[in-house]
């Protein structure tokens, strides 16, 4: 099942670390899941040494009018325990890459077990939170399949903060006929995710010929 991409309240069973509540209640706000890669091959991070762990990377963008304070947001993977508090300020439609690496390191300052993102290459989801008085509310959130976690290709969505997710695949295509598409253009970590080339519908010469009849 795919979830809604601006706010879907899920049945979790949340861990003590998030306020427990029966039912997650949704806040819909500016800030916005807007790219992530859950299979990295090379060193996104910048540090010089590829790191699966420390690759993977999750981007927000703020799509509000005005700089938004980033405290009390968190991003967790399905298991909903959370992986990196973000801090700092954004501005408006200003986009924050967060790496595994900067995870794993939350994780170890804070004493939590330390794994990064550990986001699975067999499907999982990416869930943006934010904390407000006693109340844990879940933002935004996107449940993706193994297809769009492959090899370096990252999943966005098209325009910013918005409309469609598609897969930016220009590292590694994507040939199958499952949802959501590739776009044939490279992932854009911390950039507005402009695609230059327009999505094509693959499919078999058989139907394509039945189309033209």
């Amino acid at each position: 099942m795919r979830l809604a991409p601006l706010c879907l309240c899920l049945l979790f069973a949340l861990p003590a670390h998030i306020p427990a509540v029966a039912t997650p209640a949704c806040a819909d706000g500016p800030l916005k899941l807007n790219e992530f890669m859950a299979g990295p091959a090379r060193d996104w991070d910048g540090s010089g040494v590829f790191s699966s762990r420390d690759d993977e990377w999750v981007e927000v963008v703020n799509t509000g009018a005005t700089s938004l304070d980033l405290a009390g947001y968190l991003i967790t993977d399905r298991d909903s325990i959370p992986r990196l508090a973000l801090a700092g300020t954004l501005p408006s439609g200003g986009h924050l890459m967060a790496t595994g690496g900067q995870a794993y390191a939350w994780e170890q300052a804070n004493g939590k077990p330390a794994v990064g993102f550990s986001l699975a290459n067999s499907g999982d989801a990416v869930l943006l939170w934010r904390v407000a008085g006693a109340e844990t509310l879940l933002v935004d959130s996107y449940t993706y399949r193994s297809h769009e976690a492959a090899a370096d290709r990252a999943v966005g969505r098209t325009p910013d903060g918005g409309g469609s997710w598609v897969i930016f695949d220009s590292l590694n295509p994507y040939t199958g006929a499952t949802l959501p598409p590739g776009n044939g253009c490279a992932p854009t970590p911390a950039n507005p995710n402009v695609c230059e080339s327009t999505p094509v519908a693959r499919m078999p010469w058989g139907r394509l010929k039945a189309v033209y009849r």
